[in-house]
Formats: structure tokens, C-alpha cells, sequence
């Protein structure tokens, strides 16, 4: 592969590197390949761009893989391959299969993936879709790239807002049996929560009626808790969405990891005990630190400026009650003590600000703070037929992730979340994504692999075999059609590489639609079973290809290949 015969080159103008960008130019006319490597490495040489990518040619000995190798602007090296190696290439990637297409970069090292993780307190909403496509996705491809991942959903399950739904359903519920109860001014609206009332009164009937929230809360708030806890769990199976672990909050509290965290953080001179106001500093070591800070009223600081955020933090405050940066520390800290050799987050955009202090805490427990990656998702705008549709989420009134795959499908609605960036806003149109046409991406690339199902069909009564191996002659292939389908399926392995170090899939749902659309001309230009017997084969074989490599990268996002359309 041209990955490894460059670094090969690097490595020989002293050059140690791991990873090598390669990119398709924007221009056939600029080659087939193209590499910034010169570019990259100037400022690192501390030489002219040009003068390395000379080196870089010099260096490469390829003589059976490049017919052409030359310099263009900015330092690029652009590559034309030989018609040998293309063909030796394709008949590789059908007799090898994963073993062509998927790198092992990971080797075996252990990486944890947080994602969703929604407050138990309402259905899933288009965000939460959006960030368990994502985290699903970015899953599945480090998993293929052989790194061995665990995926975990931290239950939020502490704290004021599993309280207030709680309180809200027992509103409802004290409504339903005819008692009045003033519903909590910032609490919970919206059908579910109506249904969640309206369950526990058939279940129980008028038990509580009588009962003040005070006496009936234990219950209430577990009853809610549970319910919604559950349709997530469901929503998100419904959506193809798997989890290996669910970590409670709350535990962090009942077994003491959030004290025993802060304690340790202590004991190496990173907590200190100051007033709201930081004006008096109590720089003391207190046995049963929370009943002690109460008693003093003073807060309980994390000295997060000493490792690189803008401010200290606070923990605890003065009436003894933890933060929620508190539990966020234990939580990072009990993931890092379970080994991992790396950490990913997937959290909604409005938590940039968050990443510094994390990153300060996982130098606290005496980590690399390079070992957390933080994958930002904004936010999704849906659309019927171009208009946006109004929600309300304080009045309980938007559209759940529920409502759209059942509208739309699981396949067409992961697909669409992967169409962008994550960190860049997403639009949505419930109307447009319903069209079997080729402005619907995900249409047109399952219809290409529906499309080779039934030309492999067609082949089979025609008694054409379709079993190839290295002897298969492809020399019939000489087409612009054939040939870009080629060169298009042999960089699936680069593209594939970029996505698992950039922790990027869109990357992956941009290379299928530039596939499906060289694939979909190719039909229409090319007959496929009316030719002369080696032709049709090479074809045949060439159809094998693009649909093996359409089936990986719609396993790695989630999305169905069916067989049929």
C-alpha cells in the first residue's frame, strides 16, 4: 500500500512516523494520490517544503506501483499508479476482504467510549440520536480497526433532576385522583410524563392520594427513574445501539469513590477549604472532611489553575452539598483506574468549556491528558419539506429520536447524523430522506448494493460463476469508468485509516456516496452480462469489490445492505 511505502521513504531522510495523510486531488488531471507529507514535515526539517518532497522521490522505491511520481505546489507529492499494480490491488482487496480493508492500528490496546448518556428525565431527543449514531459509530470503527472497546452510558441518575420528575409525575398522579398539588414551577411537562401518572394511578390506584411528596418522593422518584431509564434502553436498541456497561452516579456517592477521589487529590496538595467569596483560605486536613466543612461553612476547592484550566473549582459547597463536577472527577478517575489506554467522550457542544477541567483532572490522578478525546456534537434542526419545525422543550413539546425512526427507519436516520462533521449544526428533512431517488444518500447506496445483488442473480441462472481468485484476468478493464471505480475502491483502506485517527465516520458516509455515485454511471454506461466471457467476468469480479467495500462501511456506521429494494 502507498501508506507503507512512504513512510518506508520517510523513515530514510530521517523521518520516524507512525501515519502517513494520503488524499484523493480534487482534479484527475493532478493524479491519482496525493500526500502534504513534504508540507507537514517542513517546519519539524526545518527545510524548504520542496526540497523534502525531492528527498521524499528520491527515497521511494516503487517501481511495479507508480507510473508516475511528481511535485506539485505547497510541498505535494502527487502519485499516477501503473495498470498492473490497480489490478493486483483489486484482486487483493477481493481475496482478502477485512483483512485488505481494515488496518490494525489499534493492536489490541483498550479504549472506553461515553456516549449519550442522557439524564434519565424525558424520552431521547434528535441530539441524543445524533450522539449515539456518533459514539456507535466511532465504536464500530476502532473495534474493526483492532482496537477492543468498551462502551458505557453514565447514568444520571443523582441529583435535583431525577428529583423534579419525580415530583412532576406525582403532580400528575395527585391531579388524576382529584387531590390538589401545585405541579413544581420548573418541573418535567409533556405526555410522558402525563403516561407516567397515569401508570402508576392503574398500578396503584389512589394509595398516594393523600400522601405529601415529602412521604412519597422514595417512591415516586425511583417509579419515574426506573420507567424512563427503560424506554431509553429500548429507544436505543430500537436505534441498533448497544452498550457493554451502564455506570451509575448515584453508586459513585453510596460507595464512597467520590471521597475517597477527593481525599486522594488531597493527600498530593490539590484541595484546598476557602469560602464562597475567596477571601480566607483554610488550608486544613479535616478527618470526616464533610461534616467538618459544614460545620467551618466553607467550600471545598479543586486547584484545577495548577493543571492548565482557567479557574479553581469547586466540589463541595459550603452547605455540604457535592457539585457536579465532583462526581465528574470520580467518574473519570474510576474509568482511568480501570486501564483504559485512552478515553472518549461524546458530549453536546454547550460543553466545550467542560474539557479543560476534565483534562485537569485526569493530570491530577497523574494521566496524560492526551489520553481523553472529547467528540462534540451540535445540535439538529428538523425540517419537513425545507421548513423547520417549532419545539418546545419547556413546554415538553419536541420530537423524540422515537418519533423519527419510526417515521423514517433506523438506517435512514443513523445515516443522516452521519452526514456532517458532529461539531457542525446538522439539518434534518423528514419529507426529503423519504425519496427513493439518488438525492437520498442512503437510498443510492443501498440501491447500488441491492443493484449488484441482482446482477450476481441474473449471472447465476445464466450459469456465469461468480468465484474469482488471483488468476481472474481484469485486463478487459480499461475504461474511465472501471478505472476510477478502481483506484475509488482500493483507497477505502486510507480513508478508513484517517476515520479511526480522527475519530471522524462521516468520513466514511463521504466515501460511500462518492462510491455509489461512481458506481451507479458505471451500470448505466456498461453492459455487465452481454459481453465476451473474460470482459463480463472482470466485471463481474469488479461489482464483487464494490460491494464487499460497500458492506463494510455501512457495518461500521450501522446501516443495513439489503439485499433486495
Amino acid at each position: 500500500m502507498i501508506e507503507e511505502i512512504l513512510l518506508k521513504a520517510l523513515k530514510a531522510i530521517g523521518i520516524e512516523a507512525d501515519y502517513v495523510e494520503v488524499v484523493v486531488p480534487k482534479h484527475e488531471s493532478l493524479g491519482d494520490v496525493s500526500t502534504p507529507a513534504a508540507m507537514l514535515y517542513a517546519k519539524k526539517l526545518k527545510k524548504n517544503p520542496s526540497v523534502i518532497a525531492d528527498s521524499i522521490i528520491t527515497a521511494i522505491n516503487a517501481p511495479d506501483v507508480f507510473d508516475t511520481i511528481e511535485k506539485a505546489g505547497a510541498g505535494f507529492i502527487n502519485f499516477r499508479f501503473k495498470l498492473s499494480y490497480l489490478y493486483g490491488q483489486l484482486l487483493k482487496l477481493y481475496t482478502e476482504g477485512s483483512g485488505y480493508l481494515r488496518p490494525n492500528i489499534g493492536k489490541g490496546q483498550k479504549i472506553q467510549i461515553e456516549f449519550v448518556s442522557a439524564n434519565p428525565t424525558g424520552p431521547l431527543h434528535l441530539g441524543h440520536g445524533r450522539g449515539a449514531a456518533l459514539g456507535a459509530a466511532v465504536a464500530n470503527l476502532l473495534s474493526a480497526a483492532g482496537y477492543c472497546v468498551e462502551r458505557e452510558f453514565y447514568v444520571n441518575d443523582a441529583g435535583r433532576q431525577v428529583r423534579l420528575l419525580g415530583e412532576s409525575v406525582f403532580a400528575r398522579y395527585k391531579e388524576i385522583t382529584g387531590t390538589p398539588y401545585n405541579f413544581p414551577e420548573d418541573g418535567y411537562r409533556g405526555d410522558y410524563v402525563d403516561e407516567l401518572a397515569r401508570d402508576t394511578h392503574a398500578a396503584y390506584g389512589d394509595k398516594f392520594s393523600q400522601s405529601e411528596f415529602a412521604v412519597a418522593s422514595e417512591f415516586f422518584i425511583a417509579y419515574a427513574y426506573k420507567q424512563m431509564l427503560e424506554e431509553i434502553k429500548n429507544d436505543l436498541a430500537d436505534f441498533g445501539v448497544e452498550f457493554d456497561r451502564w455506570q451509575s452516579e448515584k453508586e459513585l456517592f453510596t460507595d464512597g469513590t467520590i471521597t475517597k477521589t477527593i481525599e486522594k487529590f488531597r493527600d498530593k496538595g490539590l484541595i484546598y477549604e476557602q469560602d464562597m467569596d475567596n477571601i480566607c483560605e483554610k488550608n486544613r486536613k479535616y478527618g470526616n472532611f464533610k461534616e467538618s466543612i459544614i460545620e467551618k461553612g466553607v467550600a471545598v476547592w479543586f486547584k484545577a489553575t495548577e493543571l492548565g484550566d482557567e479557574k479553581d473549582r469547586v466540589l463541595m459547597k459550603s452547605d455540604g452539598q457535592y457539585t457536579y463536577f465532583a462526581s465528574d472527577i470520580a467518574y473519570h478517575v474510576l474509568k482511568l483506574n480501570r486501564g483504559f489506554d485512552g478515553l472518549i467522550n461524546v458530549w453536546g457542544a454547550d460543553h466545550h468549556g467542560y474539557i479543560p477541567r476534565i483534562r485537569a483532572v485526569i493530570k491530577a490522578a497523574g494521566h496524560d491528558e492526551n489520553k481523553l478525546t472529547v467528540l462534540l456534537v451540535q445540535m439538529v434542526m428538523l425540517l419537513r419539506g425545507g421548513v423547520p419545525v417549532q419545539m418546545s422543550k419547556r413546554a415538553g413539546e419536541y420530537v423524540t429520536l422515537r418519533d423519527v425512526v419510526k417515521e423514517v427507519g433506523k438506517d435512514i436516520t443513523r445515516f443522516i447524523f452521519l452526514t456532517r462533521r458532529p461539531d457542525s449544526q446538522l439539518e434534518f428533512d423528514m419529507e426529503a430522506v423519504k425519496q427513493d431517488s439518488p438525492d437520498n444518500p442512503v437510498y443510492y447506496i443501498q440501491y447500488a448494493y441491492a443493484r449488484i445483488n441482482s446482477v450476481f442473480e441474473k449471472a447465476e441462472k445464466r450459469q456465469i460463476s461468480l468465484s474469482f481468485d488471483n488468476t481472474t484476468d481484469l485486463s478487459g478493464l480499461s475504461s474511465p469508468e472501471e478505472l476510477s471505480l478502481i483506484k475509488k475502491l482500493i483507497f477505502y483502506p486510507a480513508a478508513f485509516q484517517t476515520a479511526v485517527r480522527t475519530r471522524q465516520p462521516h468520513m466514511i458516509t463521504f466515501y460511500l456516496q462518492e462510491l455509489a455515485g461512481l458506481f451507479h454511471p458505471f451500470y448505466y454506461k456498461h453492459r455487465i452480462l452481454d459481453e465476451e466471457a473474460q470482459l463480463t467476468r472482470a466485471r463481474l469480479m469488479l461489482c464483487a469489490c464494490v460491494k464487499i467495500v460497500i458492506g463494510e462501511g455501512l457495518s461500521i456506521l450501522g446501516v443495513s445492505a439489503p439485499d433486495k429494494m
